[in-house]
């Protein structure tokens, strides 16, 4: 009954991988949607996955942000700065200003970071990692092991939302696996989905503010 459970939850990896490549490869690779309506697409996906999840397994979402919080707010403030040390690496370009930015920031920073932190990061940690008993990561030992797990399976989910866009079907794939490995490291050491939230809401608004046409962290490119 136990194994039956477990392969339920690593089930559902394979389902947010799907989704994601769905996304990106149908929504910037055939239809080539315009970024704003990119991210409407995957925010509607990330959403409904989401609740199916939790409806499924149990989530109850408001104890998880609750949970650690400040802990997850700190460290998705430490995580997402160092990943904006990288954006300012990267060719610049124009942004709009005045009420056109203040609302670029909701919608490609705030949205659009928050529906890439729930498919990529806190489903994966939580499917794989949060489905362990307290007594079973309560040993240092399978609390590793599990939380290596679930950082692999992050990566995978990663690796195929980010394979739909054509300009990552290469060597430029290993920037966001490592951008998202310390973005799921850093929810795995603070124990809130609150981490991986803000890290890549703090990337996304760099990246915005640097220039969304340069910049890779803001996907899709034409």
């Amino acid at each position: 009954m136990r194994r039956a459970a477990s392969a339920g939850r690593w089930s559902w990896i394979g389902i947010a991988a799907a989704a994601g490549f769905a996304v990106s490869s149908v929504g910037a690779g055939v239809l080539q949607w315009p970024r704003d309506r990119f991210v409407a697409g995957w925010a509607l996906v990330a959403a409904l996955l989401s609740a199916v999840f939790g409806r499924a397994i149990g989530v109850r979402w408001r104890t998880q942000l609750r949970r650690r919080w400040t802990a997850g707010l700190a460290m998705g403030l430490l995580t997402g700065g160092l990943l904006a040390l990288t954006v300012l690496r990267q060719p610049s370009s124009a942004h709009r200003g005045g009420a056109a930015l203040a609302l670029d920031l909701v919608w490609l920073a705030v949205i659009y970071g928050a529906a890439d932190a729930l498919v990529l990061s806190v489903i994966p940690v939580l499917a794989i990692y949060g489905s362990r008993p307290a007594d079973e990561l309560a040993q240092p030992g399978r609390r590793l092991r599990w939380a290596g797990a679930a950082l692999l399976a992050s990566l995978a989910v990663t690796a195929a939302y980010h394979l739909g866009f054509a300009e990552f079907r290469d060597g430029r794939l290993l920037q966001p696996l490592i951008g998202n490995a310390l973005i799921t490291m850093a929810y795995l050491l603070s124990g809130s989905p609150v981490a991986p939230v803000v890290a890549h809401i703090v990337m996304h608004a760099a990246a915005l503010l640097h220039g969304a046409a340069t910049t890779a962290q803001l996907p899709p490119h034409y």
